[in-house]
């Protein structure tokens, strides 16, 4: 866990740590953050304190390792001395791919899929600012690439954990937020609650997890609904922002699981974002679970605000998945992935994505050879074998072709 400010205000020191860490010509990785002004003034901000910045603002939602093997040789071609990230998940875990890639002579990041696959621990220090509130990103010791050089037919996404990778310094400052459009904080945060969830679950079982994962869910069941529909509300903003950073205190140790499997391979087909996927695939997820985890779901259940008082165990976990559904439906979130069109849902790249395999894919179809794809890469992927319940594809493909195709309204009968 690195070293971190947290609360309205700290994305001032920025420049001051940078020089701290002996920081002088930082690379400074971010999406571009479009229609806002805060790359603008942070990167200011870092040349008034006497740095000599170089900017790469070209990471895509679900970062291809091309943008990646970019910043790297951005990097080295400018001799930069230090890496900062400045957006969501996706520009903090490009950069933490490009920082493991510096440390290893340039070589390509796809080589370190898997569990610290990297032998070399003395990476560039690494800022990471957050404006949204949903990865956690800053605070773990995961991040995720979309690797392009792969079958085109088999597109795929994986999760690389590694302690390398892990930020010197997270800056969480809720003002960053405000411009945060609703729809994204909505899709953010639903992020932070699967982050919650799938530790408190999981069959790991890490007890040092299991509070931060509980008291993370509570603060999304609190402060979700104000922060998307009342983006300049300062203590939604902050509650989210601590959500998110406490889900991935709880990840980084506890774990993850199916829900993230399918998210990362949804993208991996359809280059849609993460959290409208994660946000998709919760209470499908939750709800194939509750058999081996009734008296997790129960306290989930508690945290977003239902009165168990008078509910058995059971009725209690299905109450949480009623709940997540009614959350998802506040928050204004598509209920299965055939209602994601790119048009309303603009950080969903379908059709036009980084390879020729996204050419055909301006149509989420949810036919069979969706099910399958997603069904099959969910197998392979990291998050899986944390999950609560026995995953194999006979297991698995229902809940699938739930998330592409079926009516929440089931999950509640």
């Amino acid at each position: 866990m690195p070293r971190a400010l947290l609360g309205p205000g700290s994305h001032e020191m920025i420049g001051p740590e940078a020089l701290k860490m002996g920081i002088k010509k930082p690379l400074v990785m971010t999406s571009g953050i479009r229609g806002t002004n805060i790359v603008h003034k942070l990167f200011e901000s870092l040349k008034y304190h006497g740095l000599d910045p170089v900017l790469y603002d070209k990471v895509e939602s679900n970062p291809k390792d091309y943008n990646v093997m970019d910043s790297v040789a951005l990097y080295q071609s400018n001799k930069c001395d230090g890496f900062i990230s400045i957006g969501g998940g996706s520009s903090h875990d490009a950069c933490k791919g490009a920082r493991i890639s510096v440390a290893h002579d340039g070589r390509n990041v796809n080589e370190f899929e898997g569990f610290n696959k990297s032998d070399n621990s003395n990476t560039p220090p690494h800022i990471a600012v957050s404006t949204t509130a949903g990865t956690g990103s800053e605070t773990s010791w995961a991040y995720v690439i979309t690797d392009t050089t792969t079958d085109p037919s088999k597109p795929h996404k994986y999760v690389a954990f590694d302690d390398a990778s892990v930020t010197t310094l997270a800056v969480d400052d809720p003002v960053l937020y405000y411009d945060c459009p609703s729809h994204f904080t909505a899709q953010c945060g639903f992020d932070v609650l699967a982050h919650a969830s799938e530790p408190y679950v999981s069959r790991l079982d890490f007890q040092p997890s299991l509070g931060n994962a509980l008291y993370s869910a509570e603060l999304v069941g609190k402060n979700l609904r104000t922060a998307t529909w009342h983006g300049d509300n300062l203590a939604a903003r902050e509650g989210m922002m601590y959500a998110q950073y406490t889900a991935g205190q709880a990840f980084n140790s506890g774990g993850l699981g199916v829900i993230h499997s399918v998210s990362h391979a949804v993208s991996a087909f359809y280059d849609t974002h993460h959290g409208l996927n994660n946000a998709i695939a919760l209470p499908r997820v939750w709800a194939w679970n509750l058999p081996v985890s009734y008296e997790r779901y129960a306290k989930l259940a508690g945290a977003l605000g239902v009165d168990t008082t008078h509910m058995t165990t059971v009725q209690a976990a299905d109450a949480a998945v009623a709940a997540a559904i009614r959350l998802l439906r506040d928050v204004g979130i598509p209920e299965k992935f055939t209602d994601v069109e790119q048009n309303t849902h603009p950080k969903n790249r379908l059709g036009t994505g980084p390879t020729a395999f996204y050419e055909n894919r301006k149509h989420i179809k949810g036919d069979a050879e969706d099910v399958d794809n997603v069904a099959n890469h969910i197998l392979g992927d990291t998050c899986t074998p944390g999950n609560p319940k026995e995953t194999t594809f006979e297991t698995v493909r229902p809940v699938v072709e739930h998330c592409f195709n079926g009516d929440l309204d089931d999950l509640l009968s």
